[in-house]
């Protein structure tokens, strides 16, 4: 890889995930399953979204940006994981290795961001309905999801840089599904405290500053909700925030379930089983949650279905 070949490894391998041969191809087509429900569904609200104009709001086009994120992140990871569990091993060569965790911590912190983002959206909307507009004006909105790619991507680049640059003499079997920080460190033939300590400050930063922002923001929701007097109208603000309260809690727990703990060997056993849900499970239920809960979106996707 470099002049002085410091760095051997110029490929890894991926170990996968640990599956007795019986149960392979049980796992390849509830994998193929969920990752086809997850693109359909989530293309799906964006085209709704899109050709409705009555969802032409900033509510549905920070759905429509989480859409997307998540079309993206369970495609850095699945494709990979398929062709992984039927082959037991699959070569992933250096670069497409940094790539890979680009992408993943890139997608992952901007769709954190973007929860909290739209907790805010929603106070805006509870607290101060007749200036929603004003306050949550095109600009505004453009420049909220922005800076949440923006803060995403430096942030993954960051570790991206600070693994690439680690010397890797061998082994050089990661033991994962896909090229995650944690695992592709345990490899490095250096010491790494600091690439842990950067990605359990800075990531778990973010994270937590996040978390807080959101949990503040249904504080101040729930305070609002507690002063409307009738109950269809608190079933009605209500039923605007259950659906995003639902996919926050699922890739808060196991964003921090992963990332706030260190790395042994038992842990990364258990951040397989967490990375399946956050690349596999919860990208198909999050536009599942958004349109069954959502009266609008329901209304929208009726009237898209009936055009064709």
């Amino acid at each position: 890889m470099n002049s002085d070949n410091t760095t051997s490894v110029t490929y890894f391998v991926l170990a996968g995930l640990a599956v007795q041969a019986n149960l392979q191809m049980l796992l390849f087509l509830s994998v193929l399953l969920l990752y086809t429900v997850a693109l359909a569904a989530n293309l799906s609200i964006m085209v709704i979204t899109i050709s409705d104009l009555t969802l032409h709001t900033p509510m549905y086009f920070f759905l429509y940006n989480l859409a997307f994120i998540d079309i993206c992140y369970s495609s850095v990871v699945v494709p990979k994981m398929l062709t992984n569990i039927m082959s037991q091993k699959e070569m992933i060569s250096f670069w497409g290795c940094m790539l890979q965790i680009q992408f993943f911590h890139f997608l992952g912190s901007t769709e954190v961001i973007l929860f909290s983002v739209m907790s805010y959206d929603r106070y805006v909307a509870i607290a101060h309905p007749l200036r929603y507009t004003v306050i949550m004006s095109s600009n505004v909105c453009l420049c909220l999801a922005s800076c949440s790619w923006v803060i995403g991507f430096y942030h993954a680049l960051l570790h991206t840089i600070m693994t690439a640059r680690l010397p890797f003499c061998g082994p050089n079997v990661v033991k994962h599904f896909f090229c995650d920080i944690k695992p592709v460190l345990n490899l490095a033939c250096t010491d790494v405290s600091l690439n842990l300590k950067l990605l359990t400050r800075i990531t778990g930063t973010i994270v937590t500053s996040t978390l807080i922002l959101t949990i503040l923001s249904y504080v101040f929701i729930s305070k609002f909700l507690l002063n409307i007097k009738t109950s269809q109208g608190q079933k009605r603000a209500l039923s605007t925030c259950s659906a995003h309260f639902t996919v926050v809690t699922l890739q808060y727990g196991t964003a921090i379930f992963t990332y706030a703990k260190p790395a042994t060997t038992d842990s990364l056993d258990q951040d397989r089983i967490a990375a399946v849900i956050f690349t596999v499970i919860t990208p198909a239920l999050n536009p599942i949650i958004y349109t069954l809960r959502n009266k609008d979106m329901k209304k929208a996707l009726k009237k898209l279905l009936k055009r064709f």
